[in-house]
């Protein structure tokens, strides 16, 4: 009989993509994950996935244990969430504020999931960059702040979400798109387009150019990521884009997008909470969807 735990390995599996990692995530050694796989295999009468393959690749039979895994523990999910609802009750706020302003694209839907599923939870949530959400999350006025800026606040924790890329947007004209990565010297001649915030707060300084004490020729802000992007494509500057965000613009055709040094640059994005709020139900299972649905449906951002 196929078991939970089989299912929970198999998603571990695909999610992770390989032996060893999958093994770290689920807390077992490497032997006793290979020795569950070769049970399973056995129930089931067939390889569920080829060996030596990297990164490890399913067979037909083992994708569909995976659509298997995949329903069977969102119901499992969804039945656990209802029975913390039950014990615990529903009564509660949750006021978010957002640094991150592209996060908007996928708050949005998780917000109307998460309002289906606990409707009696009080919501709301601002962005903007007159305030600073960190400290007011402290003194409780704000519940969750979404940031990939962590400062180190007493009461304050940072749940990872996900990991992403930070590219550099240009003209799909631009001259530098003809580079296979930018280095900090190649915005030293350019219009540098970010959000009006100090630039401490900011990767594109804080990661790539501060480091090289290189200072771009010009720095122009916007509020809004549209109008980032219109002012890229049309040769007056270049940008700095969550991968995830670049990656729709760059399918219209809109911009091309550069990776800032070889390797590039990998921020991670956070919830922050204060510490009596994290382990509330209601607060888990936003976070719990807010991560499921980016990691789902973001392009390009990976498991933290």
């Amino acid at each position: 009989m196929i078991e939970i735990r089989h299912l929970k390995t198999l998603l571990a599996l695909r999610e992770t993509g390989s032996l060893v990692e999958a093994a770290e995530r689920l807390f077992l050694t490497q032997s006793a994950l290979s020795h569950q796989l070769k049970e399973l295999e056995a129930r089931v009468e067939c390889e569920l996935f080829i060996r030596k393959s990297r990164p490890l690749r399913f067979t037909e039979a083992g994708k569909r244990l995976l659509l298997l895994a995949e329903e069977v523990l969102a119901k499992v999910s969804d039945a656990e969430r209802d029975v913390k609802k039950l014990v615990h009750g529903e009564a509660g706020r949750l006021y978010m504020a957002i640094e991150c302003h592209s996060c908007f694209n996928w708050l949005m839907p998780t917000i109307d999931v998460y309002r289906n599923q606990w409707p009696a939870i009080e919501l709301d949530f601002s962005g903007g960059f007159t305030f600073e959400p960190l400290p007011a999350l402290a003194q409780g006025e704000i519940d969750l702040v979404i940031t990939s800026d962590p400062q180190e606040i007493r009461g304050i924790q940072y749940v990872p979400l996900f990991g992403y890329e930070m590219q550099i947007a240009l003209a799909n004209h631009h001259p530098l798109a003809q580079k296979d990565f930018l280095l900090p010297q190649d915005l030293a001649e350019q219009t540098l387009i970010c959000y009006p915030v100090n630039r401490n707060r900011l990767d594109v300084f804080t990661r790539f150019l501060t480091p090289a004490a290189i200072e771009p020729a010009a720095v122009r802000t916007s509020e809004l990521t549209l109008m980032m992007v219109q002012l890229v494509a049309s040769g007056r500057g270049v940008c700095a884009l969550p991968n995830w965000v670049a990656a729709e613009y760059v399918a219209q055709g809109l911009i091309s997008v550069r990776s800032a040094g070889k390797a590039g640059i990998w921020p991670t994005l956070y919830a922050a909470v204060r510490d009596e709020y994290l382990a509330l139900p209601y607060v888990q299972e936003f976070l719990a969807l807010a991560k499921g649905h980016c990691l789902k449906n973001l392009s390009g951002v990976q498991a933290i």
